[in-house]
């Protein structure tokens, strides 16, 4: 059955001998570009067109038609390939895609069955567009919709994937992709990728595959479940015929790309976000198909004044809501099989994971040592989505921090901060901003990264004593004269660092300055703060980053709301944490709106202490 997706939406790929059909109605060039996990594309070798149509494992059409037919042997790619990108360029006649019928594309197994089609809506102004990925994750194969247009043309396309001078190649691109008039039309023939040509050079070419019917069914109730068997290496023999579908193996934590296990176990959790996403998309996808038909098929029952008589019209609105019933029930079979195997592999990959990527409550932390070099990444809280909240993905934020924090104080929309009075959760909010320093303290070199406190008030001496009692941190500033030394001293910093970086003198800094990664945490703003310190903190918050001075603010936006719109690009700057459980954090990619749940401490443990100790020792000298 065929997976008909849309845009953004994977599937798995069951074969690695693949056949892509392209039907866009208008002459346009089809090709294909190899690119890196990043997706970048090492240079103009790498790209499969009309002037060099194979490359290993791709062959594309020679010239630019309004129907192609791309082969592809994901075997026979090279090992650092890990995207397989699709492309398709208008080459003459119309300018833009959005005056053009929808491409069609369509991917298929060397048997000729239809695998998974995808339909290219929405494109406009635009006149090149990448239509399919297949990308390579935990060794197997997905085709992902991608429909990624471009205004600029195949030279945005070109430059978007990191080729240099894209213009130059682009126009090499299309001329040679330039139809040639004078020869005859043929129907289009399926090409065999350049390995198939060396090892059978005899064999004839494979009659065209019959265009199938696309299956109205939607993606997630044809999709099938995520894998993590590593693809066959292809021999010189003929495949076999396809063996009934087992159950995947049991996943393997670390089991990702990457040079040490801490890179593989990041884009292994990463990889889980993502399949996450696709997968709780295909599902929604499914119901909203499901939802749309039933209301379409009710209303032509309604329309139909012949029916009306007999019950013809109660039959069809059983059969409707049958159908309908039917179709979600399938995606949710779909939806729940995925789950398990996401749920499987966390299992096994939560217990591990690193100090750096782990929860509190992870034995890890009691044989902590301040390690050697910095990590990839912190783990900053977990995400999860309705279809299974106990389904938890660690929160990973890179290092070094590329902006600042914001421990939100305030109800905002949550309905667990609702449930609380205001003193509680000013509380929970400075606690968990304790608990996210004493992760970035931890995960750094010893003497690698300072904290610097403002507590105007006095308010917050008791969530900040771990800090200040195992000296982790020195005493928070108080009053509106400790704010503004504080603020001026790195104020100061920020500016010195950019003047050395911008002139390329970084052995004229101040021989004292402490080359440490600083982080300011901010209490009960804006209490103590005059327009001079708001100032400074706004440009703190702007350039600090890039120089290694970052901010961590816990407030509430309502207590500044004097300030009006003034604040407003310093609420943006930050990536907003909560205190308590909420469904902020959204993904434009899939539309998703993911709940995040801060890292909570174990009641009554002791190890946030012992970690900020060893930590402080380390700094004085005394290891343990």
């Amino acid at each position: 059955m065929t997976a008909e997706l849309v845009r953004g939406q994977n599937h798995p790929l069951p074969e690695t001998r693949l056949e892509i059909r392209v039907s866009a109605g208008s002459p346009v060039l089809a090709g294909a570009t190899l690119g890196d996990e990043q997706g970048r594309v090492a240079g103009e070798e790498w790209i499969a067109h009309p002037g060099t149509p194979a490359l290993p494992g791709v062959d594309v059409p020679g010239r630019t038609a309004a129907d192609h037919r791309l082969a592809v042997d994901l075997d026979a790619v090279p090992g650092a390939v890990h995207r397989v990108s699709v492309l398709l360029a208008l080459a003459g006649g119309a300018d833009r895609f959005g005056a053009l019928a929808a491409p069609f594309v369509a991917v298929s197994g060397p048997d000729g069955a239809e695998i998974a089609s995808y339909t290219i809506t929405g494109l406009d102004r635009e006149s090149a567009v990448v239509a399919l990925e297949l990308y390579r994750r935990q060794g197997a194969w997905k085709v992902r919709a991608m429909g990624q247009g471009y205004e600029g043309g195949l030279a945005a396309l070109l430059g978007d994937q990191g080729l240099e001078r894209p213009e130059e190649l682009a126009a090499t691109i299309l001329a040679a992709g330039a139809p040639e008039r004078d020869l005859p039309a043929e129907a289009p023939v399926p090409r065999v990728p350049q390995v198939e040509r060396v090892h059978q050079p005899t064999a004839p070419a494979p009659d065209p595959a019959p265009a199938s019917v696309p299956d109205p069914t939607p993606p997630a109730a044809a999709g099938g479940p995520i894998s993590y068997a590593h693809p066959g290496r292809r021999t010189e023999a003929p495949a076999p015929a396809p063996e009934p579908r087992q159950a995947p193996p049991v996943p393997v934590a670390g089991d990702a790309s990457g040079w040490s296990m801490d890179e593989r176990l990041y884009n292994q959790v990463w990889g889980m976000f993502e399949d996450l996403a696709r997968t709780a998309a295909a599902y929604r996808s499914a119901c909203d198909f499901a939802e749309s038909r039933l209301d379409r098929e009710l209303d032509e029952t309604l329309t139909d004044y012949r029916a009306r008589a007999g019950g013809a019209n109660d039959a069809a609105r059983a059969a409707a809501r049958a159908r309908h019933d039917e179709l979600v029930e399938r995606a949710r079979e779909v939806l729940d099989r995925d789950l398990a195997q996401l749920a499987a592999e966390s299992e096994v990959v939560e217990p591990a994971l690193p100090v750096a990527y782990a929860r509190w409550d992870n034995p890890v932390w009691h044989a902590y040592r301040v390690p050697d070099e910095e990590p990839m990444a912190v783990r900053l809280g977990d995400l999860h989505l309705p279809e299974r909240t106990d389904l938890r993905i660690p929160m990973l934020v890179r290092l070094p921090l590329e902006r600042g924090l914001w421990v939100d104080s305030g109800r905002g929309h949550s309905e667990a901060a609702a449930l609380l009075d205001e003193v509680e959760l000013r509380r929970l909010a400075l606690d968990s901003a304790v608990a996210h320093a004493a992760r970035l303290l931890a995960a750094y070199p010893a003497g690698g990264f300072t904290v610097h406190l403002v507590d105007p008030a006095g308010a917050g001496a008791a969530a900040l004593a771990p800090l200040v009692e195992t000296g982790a941190a020195a005493p928070p500033a108080r009053g509106a004269a400790g704010v503004s030394a504080v603020l001026e001293q790195l104020t100061e910093r920020v500016d010195l660092l950019q003047m050395a970086q911008r002139g390329g003198a970084a052995d004229a800094l101040p021989p004292g300055l402490d080359t440490a990664r600083q982080l300011l945490i901010v209490h009960d703003f804006p209490h103590g703060f005059d327009d001079r310190a708001v100032t400074r903190l706004r440009y703190l918050a702007d350039e600090g980053p890039s120089v290694g001075v970052h901010l961590m603010m816990v407030a509430a936006r309502e207590d500044a709301a004097a300030y009006g719109p003034l604040l407003d690009p310093l609420w943006r700057s930050l990536l907003r944490l909560t205190p308590v459980p909420d469904d902020h954090l959204a993904d434009p990619w899939v539309g998703h709106a993911w709940s995040y749940e801060p890292p909570l401490l174990p009641p009554g443990s002791a190890v946030l202490r012992q970690v900020l100790t060893q930590v402080a020792s380390a700094r004085h000298g005394k290891r343990f």
